[in-house]
């Protein structure tokens, strides 16, 4: 009976539930529904505690005095989506050695895309607030959130070619990189350079290391987040950034190469076949040794940044990304004064630039890199999909509304600016989907 159970337990949940999460177009299912959970919340008579939860403050103390003191929120954003970060950069660094990088040419389109995607919005709202009390805004609309842009366009699943999807992980990853260095260089107000000193340090071991063959993943975790992201942290540049570049220094090369591994595997299999068995249900302990040099060899034939990437894909789109939704996405209606957003253009330049700045910077960027003939499009990359790429980059949310706080204090104008961004990633999302 509990043998029964149990099968149809498997058979019911567990299966499906694996079924699902190996669907590409589920982690974006997940994240929507998150958004319209963290809309619910941020609009419900629980406003106030959900409000109040993100601004809780945890961290550490040593000898009387806060170390890593930060809010829930903030933990979310540069601790949570430093994960999101390195899984995208172990991603990129798998394209840049063998996938569609590999070709200088196909990361001439979107590195100059991202460029045009952030100038022309830039442009934009400074179009309408130039010279006015409002114009430190100009930052807002420049950056793509790539966790929504990449999972509406992941939602559609096998019908988008990978060309496409690489095309917007490179233009996000080089947007998100350009907004960083707008916030250290125009929104950072003291930047530790002996903190970010340090964290190249770490870097340059991390290199050095990899460099001299060692393939322990432990070991760059520990230098990794231990080092690197706490010191970017402390320096006051954007954490997610050291999440990126600590990725580019995870081995790529494995142990055992492909054919050495074909060859120990076809003889442990051999031997395998010859070990005495036993008409049980166990093994015996010959059989036992035998798969486990198996196992061995499997996982020293694996990349370390493979490794990685593979076991903290499901992590990062079913727990991380989630979370990082209901921090974020809670935005309050009740009793929001809508004559706010006429009071000046904050509102009507982040719009504009999200939602026609991004495109149309994206369009220009591809039609001028082909006609000095600097890169060249896919035949999958149609106008019509470019189109519809330059609408998804439009999302802004996460480093928009970051940029909104550090460009003003005022909580009217911050309103007003989170409004736009909501609005036009909304729009731009459902356009490029």
């Amino acid at each position: 009976m509990r043998q029964h159970y149990q099968k149809e337990f498997e058979n019911r949940v567990i299966i499906p539930a694996i079924q699902f999460m190996q669907r590409e177009r589920s982690s974006g299912i997940v994240l929507g529904l998150s958004v319209v959970a963290a809309l619910i919340l941020a609009n419900s008579p629980l406003r106030e505690q959900y409000f109040s939860c993100l601004d809780s403050h945890m961290g550490l103390v040593f000898n009387g005095k806060p170390f890593l003191n930060f809010t829930l929120e903030h933990w979310i954003n540069d601790g949570l989506m430093s994960m999101f970060f390195f899984v995208v950069g172990l991603e990129l660094k798998h394209e840049f050695i063998s996938g569609e990088l590999k070709d200088i040419r196909n990361v001439t389109l979107p590195v100059m895309a991202a460029i045009f995607g952030m100038f022309v919005p830039a442009m934009f709202y400074s179009f309408f607030n130039w010279g006015t009390s409002v114009s430190a805004g100009w930052g807002i609309p420049m950056a793509t959130d790539i966790a929504f842009a990449l999972a509406v366009l992941y939602i559609l699943g096998d019908r988008i070619p990978v060309s496409i999807k690489v095309f917007l992980t490179t233009l996000a990853i080089v947007d998100d990189l350009g907004s960083v260095l707008v916030i250290a260089l125009f929104y950072t107000s003291t930047i530790s350079l002996a903190s970010l000193s340090v964290g190249f340090g770490f870097l340059l071991i991390m290199f050095i290391s990899n460099k001299m063959g060692v393939k322990n993943v432990w070991f760059y975790g520990l230098l990794g987040i231990g080092g690197v992201w706490i010191a970017f942290l402390m320096s006051g540049i954007h954490a997610t950034i050291a999440a990126v570049l600590s990725a580019l220094v995870i081995p790529a090369d494995s142990h055992i190469p492909e054919a050495a591994f074909i060859a120990r595997a076809k003889k442990l299999v051999k031997q395998f076949e010859q070990a005495e068995g036993n008409d049980m249900r166990t093994l015996e302990p010959e059989q036992m040794e035998i798969l486990s040099k198996v196992q061995t060899d499997s996982r020293r034939a694996m990349p370390p940044s493979q490794r990685l990437e593979h076991g903290m894909q499901p992590l990062v789109s079913y727990l991380i990304m989630p979370i990082f939704a209901l921090g974020n996405a809670g935005i309050s209606f009740i009793d929001m004064d809508l004559t706010l957003l006429t009071q000046n253009n904050i509102a009507v330049g982040v719009f504009a630039g999200l939602l026609l700045g991004k495109p149309l910077g994206i369009l220009m960027a591809v039609w001028l890199t082909e006609k000095v003939k600097l890169g060249k499009r896919s035949r999958h990359m149609t106008w019509r999909r470019l189109t519809g790429l330059g609408f998804l980059a439009s999302i802004g949310f996460t480093m928009s509304m970051f940029v909104t706080m550090l460009a003003f204090d005022d909580v009217d104008y911050q309103v007003q600016a989170k409004t736009a961004i909501f609005a036009a990633s909304l729009l731009g999302g459902l356009l490029g989907y």
